[in-house]
Parts: structure tokens; C-alpha cells; sequence
């Protein structure tokens, strides 16, 4: 495992041009839940009812009982040592790319500059009739809470029968195809579009190196079968070393 990291980290030195890709797994860390996995919030709850466009725009109230304790406690949750890994790898000038498939905002909160939030985020709300938007954990009480105008409020997210942002979309196409390594963190390569990025970054020629308890992207060029807080923090000192 030791000459891995230092095989990595050479890779990331050499040929730069990184981007990360991240999902659930990295945010684990900082004990929020995952989605898909055993236990996750989908096990426990119906996807299309409870995070639905078509369910809110009926009742609102569905999502907001499973997202309101959340984003009222949103200043509780905090990045972990692999959200601070990537930020400093893009402070050295090495990561030039994050897209994440995460709602949380933690790689903002850590330090990352360029992050692309495919799924949008839940940090920011917005109040369905006038506009008006509300940072979390700044929004008023009730399932679901209410604007001043008396509009119904909904986060900044992408839920089930939504269209993903095309600006973001169109960002994680062009970072993907144009990147010369990339960081496959701590997601299922499940969902769609952002599990075809890695297939897509590796037909144009990238190096993919995948960090993750469980392998799920087959044709990995590197595997560290790792958490990310662990892998991450590692690769940055095998990079420091040089």
C-alpha cells in the first residue's frame, strides 16, 4: 500500500491536470448519511415519494421531513480531512477540478474554489413564489417552512423527475474530457450522468485513480481500497515529500 501512495502521488506531480469526482463516501466521514448504501436514506425511505419534483409540488412537506432537520443543523456538519486533502491539492496547484455529486456544501466549506455541485446544494433555498432565497441553517420553522410572502420554500437541489443544471452538466463533460488524471472518490458509479464521467475521462486518454472502501469502478488504472479521509490525507504528504 505504501508504494501505491507514492505511485499516485508521483502521477498526480507528473502529469497534474486533476480532477475529483465525488459522491457519498467522502461526506460519510462527517456523519452524514448516505444515500444508497445499506441503511442509507433510501433504505428507510420511498425516493420517488419523498424526494419527487412531482410529490413536493403536491406536498412539501414529504421532503421537508427528511431534509429539514438537516439544513436547520446545517452549521453543525463540517468537512473531514479528505474535504481538506483536495483543497490543499488544489492550493498546490495539482487538483484543478472538483464535481460532486453531494448536496452538502462541504467541499465549499473546506476550502475548494472550483466545484461544480451537479446536484445541486442545500445550502441554498429558495421561496417558490417570489424568489427570495435563505441560507441554511437560516430558514424559518415548519415542514416545510414558508417565505414572508407566504411561498413554500425548496432547496437548491435536483430532485427525482427534475433536469440537472445544463451549465453544471456541460462543466463536468468538459473538466471530465479534458483532465489528465482523475480522483474517483466514494461513489457508488451508479447514477447517471456523473457515473459515465470516469469512462469519459479514461477514452481521452486520463489516468483513474479510485479511492473507496468497495471498488466500483471496474476499469480503474489505481484502487486504494480506503476511506477518503485516510487515502486523501496520505496522498497530499507522498506529494509534500515529492
Amino acid at each position: 500500500m505504501d508504494a501505491l501512495y507514492k505511485v499516485v502521488a508521483e502521477l498526480l506531480v507528473k502529469l497534474g491536470s486533476c480532477v475529483a469526482l465525488t459522491g457519498a463516501g467522502i461526506s460519510a466521514e462527517s456523519g452524514i448519511p448516505t444515500f444508497r448504501s445499506q441503511g442509507g436514506l433510501w433504505d428507510k425511505y420511498d425516493p420517488m415519494v419523498y424526494a419527487s419534483a412531482e410529490v413536493f409540488r403536491q406536498d412539501p412537506s414529504k421532503y421537508w421531513l427528511i431534509r429539514g432537520e438537516f439544513i436547520r443543523n446545517y452549521g453543525s456538519y463540517q468537512p473531514n480531512p479528505g474535504h481538506y486533502a483536495l483543497a490543499a491539492l488544489e492550493k498546490m496547484g495539482i487538483l484543478e477540478h472538483v464535481i460532486t455529486q453531494n448536496i452538502d456544501g462541504l467541499h465549499k466549506k473546506a476550502g475548494s474554489q472550483r466545484v461544480t455541485e451537479i446536484h445541486g446544494s442545500l445550502r441554498e433555498i429558495y421561496c417558490q413564489s417570489c424568489g427570495k432565497e435563505y441560507l441554511a441553517p437560516h430558514v424559518p420553522e415548519g415542514d416545510p417552512p414558508f417565505c414572508e410572502c407566504g411561498g413554500v420554500l425548496k432547496p437548491n437541489t435536483v430532485l427525482f423527475g427534475e433536469q440537472l443544471p445544463r451549465e453544471a452538466l456541460e462543466t463536468a463533460y468538459q473538466e471530465s474530457s479534458s483532465c489528465r488524471t482523475m480522483l474517483v472518490i466514494g461513489t457508488s458509479a451508479v447514477v447517471q450522468p456523473a457515473a459515465s464521467l470516469p469512462s469519459l475521462a479514461k477514452q481521452n486518454g486520463a489516468i483513474v485513480i479510485e479511492v473507496n472502501p468497495e471498488k466500483a469502478f471496474a476499469t480503474a488504472d489505481h484502487y486504494i481500497a480506503e476511506k477518503a479521509g485516510k487515502a486523501l490525507s496520505r496522498i497530499v504528504e507522498e506529494v509534500k515529500i515529492g
